[in-house]
């Protein structure tokens, strides 16, 4: 990933710090956290990890170099040829690793567990108009997929939501803060995740100077979503394609490249 670009706010005591693997108009984009003198948080059980399309074999050896952690060696995926690997980075966030050739989108996907799958498919399809992409069920492992988007994975970022069996709810943690979803209109948009579910925290509206509107929630199990219209901070001005188009996460350290 590239360091796209970085603020400083120490009126309100944080400064955040935005990668991705192209520009923010048209890539999705990880944004980083550091709340001044915070030095850890808790990720939780409910968060699962971010997917990335690379080089597997030369990425996991890159981390080992750096001292990185290697939580599960390349390999091929469970009834698959498909080449993964999964690492931690210093705060504790797992990412997948896997092998796929040259894509317009390398950051794949954000996953999340849920307690009630087809809820969840109800309130994503309904509340922000993502399709269902894909399902899989895996009685072996006692769990079940979906995948859920904008577009085709092989060209979009994705959110892949798992059940596991019997499992109703989640520790969250306090890490891990929310994905970032663009609309043609906050307030109808706020209006259909009450209606299927979700509760509204932040009122819609414009924010202050700028004519940006937001509006942020919760989906039904708590999972928490930053929807935005109209031009943020000249960022991007059109979600047509790539309505899904940020992820937030906090992170312990003031310096974001080291």
């Amino acid at each position: 990933m590239k360091l796209l670009r970085r603020r400083q706010i120490p009126e309100e005591r944080y400064s955040n710090a935005f990668l991705g693997f192209g520009p923010e108009d048209s890539n999705f984009a990880v944004e980083l956290t550091y709340n001044y003198g915070v030095d850890k948080y808790e990720v939780g059980t409910g968060f699962g990890h971010f997917g990335v399309a690379v080089d597997v074999t030369k990425t996991v050896e890159l981390i080992k170099s750096k001292g990185g952690k290697v939580t599960k060696e390349p390999g091929p995926v469970k009834g698959g040829s498909s080449v993964i690997a999964f690492i931690e980075d210093p705060d504790g966030y797992t990412f997948e690793l896997t092998e796929r050739g040259t894509v317009p989108e390398p950051f794949r996907q954000v996953m999340l567990r849920v307690g009630d799958l087809d809820r969840s498919i109800n309130f994503y399809q309904k509340a922000y108009g993502m399709e269902l992409l894909r399902k899989r069920d895996d009685p072996d492992n006692k769990c079940a997929t979906v995948i859920m988007g904008y577009g085709p994975e092989d060209k979009n970022a994705v959110l892949e939501l798992t059940y596991n069996y019997g499992v109703t709810k989640y520790d969250k943690g306090n890490g891990y803060a929310q994905i970032a979803i663009g609309t043609d209109d906050v307030y109808k948009t706020a209006e259909a995740v009450k209606f299927y579910g979700g509760e509204i925290i932040l009122e819609p509206g414009p924010l202050p100077v700028i004519n940006t509107k937001i509006t942020a929630c919760l989906d039904p199990d708590g999972w928490k979503s930053f929807v935005e219209i109209d031009n943020f901070g000249g960022i991007r001005d059109d979600f047509t394609e790539h309505p899904l188009f940020e992820t937030l996460i906090h992170h312990c350290k003031r310096e974001f490249t080291r």
